[in-house]
């Protein structure tokens, strides 16, 4: 890039390639979260039924993908800061739309798992580089809001799988799931080659600041953030890095029952048909698009910890809602709560890791932080499988994730929000909420 293209980048009159590489993160996060993650929700009752598993084997399905999220996500945003997030990030695209194929392939429940598994193994490759890409692209008081736009591509997959996946079923029968996996994972793969085009590093790469930097800083200050691998310690021997850890197992746990088996409970225990259900689960994904969104900036003005604390108590009673109102007028309040506050906690995560650690070791941070989460939602499926063979319903797990949900906002609540630059804000609210006791 030019210093002419620099400055009039920094001077706002063309796009900042910021917005490219956001752009390029919300399509990332539609193939390796959106179709790989939950396409299985409307995938899973043909599944079940066509390799006769029992609700035991089907979260064991859903805890072996999150088990293979949870092994690279310990090693993902060290691996990224390392070897680059671009290239992490489209290789990860590629493992993940091959192992969906092959998930279409299967005969069995071993096949299935060792497929699943894989697929989550690509799918954090995948999802925690680019969601740590963004703090380095992104001033703090737009982080929240770029990380919310960015997660908002797991509603596009909502909204792209709900309607797409029961046409499919009804187009080629008792194939119908392994077809749906084949497309889709072959979408996966285009995504992953357009986000391997589109993804920059950093900004000092192209001569650039952050979206939304108020205060340009000289070079000297910039050094420190490049050469940070020196300093990975810091994460690990943060407090809020490990109390950011511990709310999102809470995330992980509570919200991958209602996912994985809403479409399951509905069609079992709801009276609904697969079309039905799949309109309902579109529905959640056409909310969902702009949650993060709201909510990131929401955070960007009151703190992380209000932000999570209010969306953890609304996904406690959205969940509470869908065990014990049993009707449709239930079921689709319980999915437009869901719908509104869906995956507005990552985008948080992600803008609560820089502001704690930085740009530069955000990375490492969030990979840390999504091993807690992993461990959440590894054991989530199977725990509630459990849950329904014993009780016969899943309307108590359910209530354990309405549970865990509640422990989450609460310890939200005990958050402490980072001092000094990270936090001013152009507006001048957040200190006038500093002053009130927000800290």
């Amino acid at each position: 890039m030019s210093s002419s293209d620099e400055h009039r980048s920094v001077s706002g009159r063309t796009v900042h390639y910021g917005w490219v590489v956001l752009c390029a993160a919300v399509l990332t996060v539609l193939g390796c979260l959106g179709f790989a993650r939950f396409g299985y929700t409307m995938l899973l009752p043909p599944m079940q039924t066509d390799l006769r598993l029992t609700n035991t084997e089907t979260g064991g399905l859903a805890t072996g993908n999150f088990a293979g999220y949870l092994v690279l996500a310990v090693v993902g945003g060290v691996i990224a800061s390392r070897y680059g997030a671009r290239r992490v990030i489209g290789i990860s695209m590629c493992l993940t739309g091959t192992a969906m194929v092959f998930t279409g392939l299967t005969n069995s429940f071993e096949g299935a798992l060792f497929w699943r598994a894989l697929t989550g193994v690509g799918s954090a490759g995948s999802n925690v580089p680019v969601m740590a890409l963004l703090p380095a692209w992104f001033a703090a008081r737009r982080r929240g809001m770029a990380a919310g736009i960015a997660v908002g591509g797991s509603g596009l997959g909502l909204i792209i799988v709900g309607p797409l996946v029961p046409r499919l079923l009804a187009s080629f029968g008792e194939n119908g799931w392994r077809v749906s996996w084949f497309i889709l994972g072959g979408l996966v793969w285009v995504l992953g080659i357009v986000a391997f085009m589109l993804l920059r590093e950093r900004p000092e790469d192209l001569g650039l600041l952050p979206v939304a930097t108020t205060k340009p800083r000289p070079p000297v200050q910039m050094v420190p953030e490049v050469r940070a691998p020196l300093d990975w310690s810091r994460v690990y021997r943060s407090r809020a890095v490990w109390h950011l850890a511990l709310v999102y197992v809470a995330f992980g746990f509570s919200y991958v029952i209602y996912g994985t088996f809403f479409a399951r409970y509905l069609e079992a225990e709801g009276g609904y048909t697969r079309e039905a259900a799949g309109r309902l689960w579109a529905l959640v994904g056409w909310l969902s698009v702009f949650c993060g969104l709201i909510w990131g900036a929401i955070s960007d003005l009151v703190g992380r910890k209000y932000g999570l604390a209010l969306v953890f108590l609304i996904q406690a009673v959205c969940y509470a809602v869908f065990a014990l109102w049993h009707s449709p007028v239930g079921a689709t309040v319980s999915a437009v709560m869901f719908g509104l506050t869906a995956w507005s906690i990552p985008g948080i995560m992600t803008a609560a890791c820089g502001d704690h650690v930085g740009a530069a070791l955000a990375p490492a941070a969030f990979g840390f932080v999504t091993l807690f989460f992993g461990l959440g939602q590894a054991a989530g499926p199977s725990v509630a499988g459990a849950v329904a063979d014993a009780t016969g319903s899943f309307g108590p797990a359910y209530l354990v994730a309405a549970g865990v949900a509640f422990v989450g906002s609460v310890g939200s609540l005990l958050l402490r929000q980072p001092a000094g630059e990270e936090w001013e804000s152009p507006s001048g609210l957040h200190p006038w909420l500093e002053e009130g006791g927000v800290r």
